[in-house]
């Protein structure tokens, strides 16, 4: 008796809709990182802070790791591969930008920064990963950039003392280190089992702020309310949630237009300063917020 094959199975459609919503849920994630900075500021110093941070994710991941009996890189070079992308995305990155928003750098200052990135990401994608960066692309780069200043520009504050050359290159550091640690997952590590190859992104960051905070901090966190509702904050939404899909969207997206998403953090995080702190939201930070996600929407899309 003839049967027809059976048809393929689809897609759970559980599944699709969280890969559709994986980049707003990302940016939104990321974006509530204000709110452990906000509450950290002050009670804790920021190498330090961050290198507790990173031992208490890595070790929540290597527990899952264990549990789930995740697979490990068998070479050398893909364990080192993971721990430089991590050395770089997370202890240079958030290394940097805490440590001049600590030493007084304007948060608004940095934000336009770090805004930087995007367009760093658009020139490096190409001779790095040979990404093929349109036209369009650099059109919405520029029009999300002229959002962002919109945005931010109400809430930066030119007189602070913590304007120096070295805060700011401080920050500079930081872009740079987030785009090549970007590039270099996306190159080397990007086909790691995730709970293995994060674990092993936070052995790498936590010795570079490790380093850092014994060379340069006295190791101090004050343990308060606001400081362990910070940590407990930051590390299991932003470096496990946020970051593990952060690494998804790697995998499965062009780099340059990733980077992209990162123009949305700064009106999203005024959005939730807006809502939770009753911070000012001016006419020209919602015009400014529109402009931005038009610009997005623009180097986004797809090429035709």
């Amino acid at each position: 008796m003839r049967t027809d094959p059976p048809a393929p199975a689809a897609a759970p459609p559980d599944e699709t809709v969280f890969v559709r919503i994986m980049p707003g849920l990302f940016v939104l994630l990321w974006s509530t990182g204000y709110i452990g900075a906000r509450a950290a500021a002050g009670g804790a110093e920021p190498l330090s802070f961050l290198f507790l941070r990173f031992v208490l994710a890595g070790a929540l991941l290597l527990i899952a790791a264990l549990i789930g009996r995740a697979s490990w890189p068998r070479r050398g070079r893909a364990t080192a591969d993971s721990m430089i992308a991590g050395a770089l995305l997370q202890g240079g990155y958030l290394g940097g930008v805490f440590w001049a928003v600590y030493h007084g750098l304007p948060a608004g200052i940095a934000a336009l920064i770090v805004a930087l990135q995007p367009m760093l990401t658009g020139l490096l994608a190409g001779p790095f990963l040979g990404e093929k960066v349109t036209r369009s692309h650099w059109f919405g780069l520029v029009v999300g950039l002229v959002g962002l200043a919109l945005v931010l520009g109400p809430r930066i504050e030119m007189t602070g003392t913590g304007i120096t050359p070295v805060t700011v290159g401080a920050t500079l550091f930081a872009v740079l280190s987030i785009v090549l640690g970007s590039i270099w997952q996306k190159a080397h590590a990007a086909n790691t089992d995730l709970r293995t190859g994060t674990f092993l992104q936070y052995v790498g960051g936590a010795i570079v702020v490790g380093v850092g905070a014994l060379a340069t901090e006295d190791l101090r966190i004050d343990w308060t309310g606001e400081v362990i509702f910070a940590m407990a904050w930051l590390v299991l939404v932003l470096s496990i949630g946020a970051i593990l899909i952060y690494m998804v969207l790697i995998r499965r997206g062009a780099i340059a237009r990733l980077s992209t998403l990162f123009y949305l953090v700064p009106p999203c995080t005024a959005l939730i300063a807006w809502a939770l702190y009753g911070e000012t939201l001016t006419l020209v930070q919602i015009a400014g917020m529109a402009v931005t996600v038009g610009g997005v929407a623009i180097a986004t899309r797809p090429a035709t």
